[in-house]
């Protein structure tokens, strides 16, 4: 009796130390959970505020006097917008699908044991991890040996395949595909091509949507290569709009004489600093759409490619 009574007071103790410790998680990631939502609600406020409350007030979580301002006047640049917007998808769609693939095929090769350049290949790919080019050294090979200036391919071409993701790859390739699954497809008169489309691809959902998402976020997000490589302002994807917005109002106002508007008048009636947060809203709000349909995908293929390695 006594025993059984230890047995369940040594019970509840346990108990009551799990509670304790959920609590505690509980705790820290809502902190941490507020700590990434506030900017963003930060940001959707001021893009909500009016000029002249931002000007007297600052910013506040909740604005003080409310206007649409900013967005009436991204509506009313809608040609400038649109344009850098149809730029920004057109570069993350074909940018992710093309990293997606030389990425996956990369990880492959290396993650076969019986291929001879395994370790040769493996160190090249390993070395950028490590040892950097150097911007000058990267700018001249895209800007001159390829000629990728003011084109669309140098705002694709450059972040298509890192590293990082090709490792992933291959430690989720060599951990996940069994080398017996392979090997019956080859006895079967399957060439690697086949097996890599017909049976690898469908089975490595959670790596796919990884390095997807991986590349997604950098495209998306990305407006230095624009600045090294695009003068076309019919080029100037989303961030690089943002970008030159942060920097000054000029970039909403160069194509104000093509409207018929005065670039004084321009200037004058432009609502600046809740303009450039309706653009960051802009930006932010795909992505943030988009996330929770690959979240369980992205924590699995990350979890098994980190982990298992």
């Amino acid at each position: 009796m006594k025993t059984r009574v230890k047995y369940e007071s040594g019970l509840d103790k346990f108990n009551r130390i799990g509670t304790a410790t959920n609590i505690s998680f509980n705790l820290i990631f809502i902190v941490l959970a507020l700590v990434c939502l506030v900017p963003v609600l930060v940001v959707l406020s001021v893009s909500l505020a009016s000029e002249d409350s931002i000007r007297n007030d600052g910013y506040h979580l909740i604005p003080t006097a409310f206007s649409g301002e900013a967005y009436h006047y991204i509506v009313k640049q809608g040609k400038m917008i649109s344009q850098a917007l149809g730029i920004s998808v057109l570069v993350t769609v074909v940018g992710t699908v093309l990293g997606v693939m030389l990425t996956t095929s990369m990880g492959y090769v290396l993650s076969r044991p019986n291929y001879k350049l395994n370790g040769l290949l493996t160190w090249i790919v390993f070395i950028p991890m490590v040892f950097n080019g150097g911007l000058v050294s990267s700018y001249y090979i895209n800007s001159n040996l390829l000629g990728l200036k003011d084109t669309v391919w140098a705002l694709i071409l450059p972040l298509a395949v890192s590293s990082f993701n090709v490792i992933i790859c291959k430690t989720f390739f060599r951990s996940t595909i069994p080398d017996a699954l392979i090997e019956s497809a080859e006895i079967d008169g399957s060439s690697q091509l086949r097996i890599f489309f017909s049976i690898v691809l469908p089975i490595s959902l959670p790596v796919l949507a990884t390095i997807g998402l991986f590349l997604c976020f950098s495209y998306w997000n990305d407006w230095f290569q624009s600045m090294l490589y695009i003068n076309n302002q019919n080029l100037y994807s989303l961030q690089a709009l943002l970008n030159s917005l942060m920097s000054n109002v000029d970039a909403l106002a160069k194509n104000a004489s093509s409207m018929g508007i005065s670039y004084a008048e321009l200037v004058a009636t432009m609502p600046k600093e809740s303009a450039r947060m309706a653009v960051a809203i802009v930006i932010v709000v795909p992505v943030a759409v988009a996330y929770p349909f690959f979240q369980k995908y992205f924590i699995s293929g990350l979890t098994v490619g980190a982990v298992k390695g």
